[in-house]
């Protein structure tokens, strides 16, 4: 890890932000909201003497806020527009929690094919969500091409949540009782043909990037996350598996049908930006396996949604749950409480990029060259929605 000797760096007089090396006065740089090196709309204010960072401030607030508070004024089916809005990339994780709230709350069992639909949507989210975290990483560090490849194979999984629900981006497709349709005819042979140029993109990118030299340069040894920081920050997902830590939701509590499906939890021990890269390659892969297997197994007939009620005069029991989940970043949390109306009584969500792109980066950031600050947001895979909720 990067360690910074303070005392180079006497305390700023007046908050000037004025600049002169010899006399180790700072300056205050703006690193987005609207930066090619930022994940999404937030900024970062940097201090920096040189091309040094010697302070990091994270700032939210430019996408939206209060979607929790939003849903507490809506009936709870048309809270469905907002949730999948609180992780554009990858919606499908929120929309998944939602409902499983909704049916812990009112005692709904779904459909045994529901949940192994629910299970392939998840996965197809995730490769889907890795696309653009992998195109944006490579970015950051000059490699447009692999960008390009990257955004272009997402594009052949929008294509197929398209004919799966009439929706490209945000899908709305999981709903309290099951899905809202089954999957169309030879959905699953386009699914293959778009599995198979995934991979042959994944291998052209780490051809591209796992053997070059300036990138490894740059990556290992940048921002180290140490086994001792993973529960002081909250920290989950591929950042924790990057230092060693066998932690997936998939595996410690298993949720729908992934106890019926073979995989392991992938880690690597570096704990740095080279580490958390090849764990995502490793699961990238992963998901592909996955959606393989789900489309082996799944039943081939059975209802996809349980018998429910008018969703517009519909009264939750009065209570209280906690579900989570595995999204690409990591756990992933609601907290729901119903007082027995037609309204959520209160809603909160847990996304790992509160803690990830706030107090880590904050951490992880002193000491930074400025050309490494976008990169290291890249290999913290941070949404900012997830934040402004």
């Amino acid at each position: 890890m990067f360690e910074l000797d303070r005392s180079k760096y006497p305390p700023m007089q007046d908050g000037k932000s004025e600049f002169d090396i010899n006399s180790h006065k700072y300056l205050k740089l703006w690193h987005g909201p609207q930066h090619p090196g930022v994940t999404g709309n937030m900024a970062l204010e940097l201090t920096v003497s040189g091309d040094e960072v010697i302070e990091l401030k994270t700032h939210i607030g430019y996408l939206h806020r209060g979607f929790e508070k939003l849903m507490e004024r809506r009936k709870y089916i048309n809270c469905f527009p907002i949730v999948c809005r609180i992780c554009v990339p990858e919606p499908d994780t929120n929309e998944y929690l939602f409902s499983t709230a909704v049916e812990e709350l009112a005692g709904i069992e779904i459909p045994e094919k529901a949940k192994w639909i629910r299970t392939l949507n998840l996965e197809m989210s995730r490769l889907g969500s890795f696309l653009m975290w992998l195109g944006g990483q490579a970015s950051m560090f000059g490699m447009g091409s692999v960008g390009q490849w990257c955004i272009t194979h997402r594009d052949y999984l929008l294509d197929l949540f398209e004919e799966m629900c009439g929706a490209r981006v945000y899908h709305m497709y999981m709903v309290p009782g099951g899905v809202r349709g089954d999957l169309p005819d030879g959905f699953g042979k386009r699914l293959e043909a778009v599995l198979q140029k995934c991979e042959k993109v994944i291998r052209d990118s780490e051809i591209v990037m796992l053997n070059n030299s300036v990138l490894q340069a740059r990556l290992k040894g940048l921002g180290i996350i140490t086994p001792d920081m993973i529960d002081k920050f909250g920290i989950v997902g591929p950042n924790a598996r990057g230092s060693g830590i066998k932690r997936d939701v998939r595996k410690d509590t298993p949720y729908l049908i992934y106890d019926q499906l073979d995989f392991q939890i992938e880690t690597e021990d570096g704990g740095d930006g080279w580490a958390r890269l090849i764990v995502r390659f490793k699961e990238m892969k992963q998901s592909i396996s996955l959606i393989r297997q789900i489309m082996q197994k799944m039943p081939k007939t059975g209802e996809i949604k349980a018998k429910m009620p008018n969703p517009l005069h519909w009264k939750i029991p009065a209570g209280e749950t906690f579900v989570r989940a595995e999204s690409t970043r990591g756990e992933y949390g609601y907290y729901m409480v119903s007082d027995g109306s037609e309204y959520p009584r209160k809603i909160t969500v847990r996304g790992p990029s509160y803690t990830h792109a706030m107090s880590l980066l904050e951490h992880l950031g002193v000491g930074l060259n400025i050309a490494d600050v976008g990169g290291i947001m890249g290999t913290l895979h941070t949404y900012p929605p997830e934040i402004e909720r």
